[in-house]
C-alpha cells in the first residue's frame, strides 16, 4: 500500500483507524475500496448490535441513529464509486471508479410481409 492509498484510507475511515490493520486488509483484499467498505461494514454492524437510543427521564437522551444513517449513506457511495479511489481507474473520467455511462443499441427495420 502506497502513500496515496494510506492518505486515501485515512481521509474515507478517520484517523484514529489502525494502519497495521489497513495494511493487513489491504494485503488480503487487494484494493482500498474494499478495505474501506470492509472496516465501515464493521463499524455499522457494531453499531446496529447497540440499542440506538438511551433514554433516563429527565436526565439523559442519546442517539445512535444519525450516526448509523451517514455510516449507511457512506457504504452506499462507496459502493456506487464515489470518491476514487487512487488505486483505480478511471473509465469514463467523471471522478468515479464505476462505468455508469451508455450503452449503444442498433436500431434496424424489420423486413415487411
Amino acid at each position: 500500500m502506497d502513500t496515496a492509498v494510506r492518505a486515501w484510507l485515512t481521509g474515507q475511515l478517520g484517523t484514529a483507524t489502525d494502519l497495521a490493520d489497513l495494511e493487513a486488509r489491504y494485503t488480503r483484499l487487494g484494493t482500498a475500496r474494499a478495505v474501506a467498505l470492509e472496516v465501515l461494514s464493521e463499524r455499522h454492524a457494531a453499531l446496529i448490535s447497540q440499542p440506538a437510543t438511551l433514554n433516563v427521564s429527565a436526565v439523559l437522551s442519546f442517539s445512535q441513529a444519525e450516526n448509523i444513517k451517514a455510516l449507511e449513506r457512506k457504504i452506499a457511495e462507496l459502493r456506487a464509486g464515489i470518491p476514487l479511489a487512487p488505486d483505480e481507474t478511471d473509465p469514463d473520467g467523471d471522478g468515479t471508479a464505476l462505468d455508469g455511462g451508455f450503452n449503444v443499441i442498433r436500431l434496424t427495420a424489420r423486413p415487411r410481409r
